[in-house]
């Protein structure tokens, strides 16, 4: 299945190939970091030798318009747009490094992902 995600501030494709591309910050770290376009797989691809501390709280951009993807109702949770065969989504993840939270939000409803995702309410995203 192709995923299409882009910015939910400028529309901007985020995943030009296989990999979802934002910027990463934590701390004095500011890196790109790519992500499997799956949702519910956790694999993120970093620059040679750099090494990401289980449980840092990263802060995500769109490496085009460079504004904050970290979401107001929720600020442990990022929110890209996603499309997929020709349905638009709107994808929550956990920015916290090491915790599995992934969470898709349609008009068909939501799919939750990890193992982690019982831990955030989506009662705070005004989603149910």
């Amino acid at each position: 299945m192709n995923w299409t995600y882009s910015c939910p501030h400028c529309e901007s494709m985020l995943n030009p190939d296989e990999t979802v591309v934002l910027i990463g910050e934590c701390g004095a770290h500011r890196i790109l970091i790519g992500f499997h376009p799956q949702p519910g797989t956790y694999q993120a691809y970093l620059p040679p030798g750099f090494e990401i501390q289980e449980a840092s709280i990263w802060k995500f951009s769109c490496p085009v318009c460079g504004r904050s993807l970290v979401t107001d109702a929720t600020p442990e949770l990022c929110a890209l747009d996603m499309a997929t065969q020709g349905v638009r989504h709107r994808l929550f993840f956990s920015r916290i490094a090491g915790e599995h939270a992934t969470f898709v939000i349609s008009a068909e409803g939501t799919k939750m992902f990890g193992k982690d995702a019982n831990r955030h309410s989506l009662e705070m995203l005004d989603l149910v």
